[in-house]
């Protein structure tokens, strides 16, 4: 299975990373952008094919990521039409559904999805479409592939893109949050090494928790709230200064 990126920018390259960590031949991947010196650099680096152009990447491949910026997409994928007639494109352009696709490359098998930046390490979310042109054959290769990345969720479309909004934004605000719980380990004594480690590990491990049993967060953090204990009262503090209200609006201002 041949895999060629149309774009190779951060996502695709964690996209690429996340593959070839989890077995998928470096060699069986290829790559086009627009500065083709830099391309070839970052290639060659993860043992890739850099390609000149869209069609040389298309010529060379099974599966088209379509990943170039959303406004580029009729303008680079439209000429192709007639070569992607036995491929698949798994775009991961913001915005463009499979009713968009469909648009510009009529006939042709395409399906929409937004990942996030951690698949490059195996434990992404990638929000796919249910609704595309793939037959079961191809969807059932894809979703393989996918799942090569971490957590598959098929949305309906109207859903699509706020599920990769979650997904997709809101590493930003967990990084931040992790820089803030370090900054406070260091405020109190801890080397800050150590306080990323530790807080780090604190949400990832929250987080298989959480997978694992299917609990609801209140639960959890319920479990962890003795009466009269220090974690109420930081629980306290921290809907005093509108934690909850501050992460649902900035999911609100991602969607505007």
């Amino acid at each position: 299975m041949k895999i060629g990126f149309v774009g190779f920018g951060n996502m695709a390259s964690a996209m690429a990373d996340g593959w070839i960590a989890a077995g998928v031949a470096a060699s069986d991947m290829c790559a086009c952008a627009g500065r083709y010196d830099a391309l070839v650099e970052r290639c060659e680096a993860r043992g890739m094919v850099a390609c000149h152009d869209a069609a040389e990447v298309v010529a060379a491949s099974d599966i088209v990521v379509a990943a170039v910026k959303p406004y580029m997409i009729e303008k680079v994928f439209a000429p192709l039409k007639d070569a992607l007639a036995k491929k698949v494109v798994l775009s991961v352009a913001w915005t463009w559904d499979s009713a968009k696709w469909e648009q510009v490359l009529p006939g042709v098998a395409h399906i929409s999805t937004v990942p996030n930046t951690p698949v490059s390490v195996g434990e992404g979310v990638i929000a796919c479409e249910k609704a595309s042109t793939l037959s079961d054959e191809q969807s059932a290769v894809v979703l393989d592939l996918l799942g090569k990345l971490g957590a598959v969720v098929e949305l309906d479309t109207s859903l699509l893109f706020v599920g990769g909004t979650v997904g997709g934004c809101a590493p930003a605000f967990v990084a931040m949050a992790i820089e803030a719980l370090g900054d406070a380990a260091v405020k109190h004594g801890i080397p800050r090494a150590d306080a990323y480690r530790i807080v780090s590990q604190m949400v990832l491990g929250t987080a298989k928790l959480q997978l694992a049993t299917g609990q609801h967060p209140a639960a959890m953090k319920d479990a962890v709230c003795s009466p009269g204990g220090a974690t109420i009262k930081g629980v306290v503090a921290l809907e005093d200064a509108g934690m909850r209200s501050a992460l649902v609006k900035a999911i609100d201002a991602t969607l505007q």
